[in-house]
């Protein structure tokens, strides 16, 4: 059995390695500012947030429908006058490291998956 491209997703992880001491304004800039950017810009984000084995260790999790897709919203979020303006100084100072890794999968265990972390978000 075979995929189409239709029903798989690439799933972009991100873990980044924070300077000590900067988390919780990492999050605060993230959930404020990053990431609705990111959602304007068409990038679907899934979820994000500190890390909970790791106290400089934070996660980003989004989906694209293709690797052209992937490189492509994610430079143009880059090149926004918001993201040059607020973040470009700003945000990557705050890590000393981070890795990127890109997994394909099927777009309704995706799908599920995004659910239901936006009903645990909900429930607190």
């Amino acid at each position: 059995m075979t995929d189409s491209g239709d029903d798989i997703r690439l799933l972009e992880i991100r873990l980044f390695t924070l300077r000590p001491g900067v988390r919780e304004e990492f999050h605060r800039i993230s959930r404020d500012g990053t990431v609705p950017l990111m959602r304007r810009g068409g990038i679907t984000v899934i979820t994000h947030g500190p890390s909970r084995n790791d106290e400089d260790g934070y996660y980003l999790l989004r989906a694209f429908r293709s690797e052209e897709e992937r490189v492509r919203l994610s430079l143009a979020v880059y090149e926004t006058e918001e993201w040059l303006r607020d973040y470009e100084d700003v945000v990557p100072k705050m890590m000393t490291d981070y890795q990127t890794s890109v997994v394909p999968v099927p777009r309704g265990a995706l799908e599920e998956f995004a659910r239901s972390m936006t009903a645990a978000a909900a429930a607190g």
